[in-house]
């Protein structure tokens, strides 16, 4: 089974792609430019989404659920992108599962209050990498794709 994790976002979207047994296909971010409309933006994230899939071939996805503290213009956005997304994986069949900031931690620490330099360590160690991948967002979102490795939902149901 192939998993594509995603961090969602509208400047910058994490990516990757792993294996239930654990192993690191690809990563990378989607970067659109701060210039840009929001509907070009979207554009994007879809049109690079997209090639991401057709490359790989995900059997399921796993994204982080939305959270925001205060600016809620942010959130707005960052909703929107989730909407691209939610697209491109159904125009492609590819059902996700949405964990919280707190499910990853647990699931990859085993503390649901870890630090991202924690969660950046155990997945240089799980991976075996000599260095954490880069951008923070792809960091992410392996972190992301590994606890849904290793949930019991990684039968890619929706919820």
């Amino acid at each position: 089974m192939t998993i594509l994790g995603i961090d969602p976002g509208y400047g910058s979207l994490g990516w990757s792609v792993i294996t239930r047994d654990l192993k690191l296909i690809g990563f990378g971010s989607i970067a659109t430019p701060s210039g840009g409309s929001i509907a070009e933006r979207l554009l994007l994230i879809h049109k690079q989404l997209e090639s991401i899939i057709i490359k790989h071939k995900p059997d399921c996805a796993a994204m982080e659920r939305l959270f925001f503290n205060k600016n809620i213009t942010t959130a707005i956005d960052v909703a929107k992108a989730i909407g691209a997304v939610l697209l491109t994986l159904t125009l492609h069949g590819i059902s996700y599962t949405e964990y919280t900031p707190s499910q990853v931690k647990q699931s990859i620490s085993g503390y649901g209050r870890a630090g991202k330099d924690q969660v950046q360590f155990m997945i240089m160690k799980i991976f075996k990498l000599d260095e954490i991948p880069k951008p923070d967002d792809a960091a992410d979102a392996i972190a992301i794709a590994l606890c849904h490795a290793l949930s019991n939902n990684s039968s890619g149901r929706s919820i």
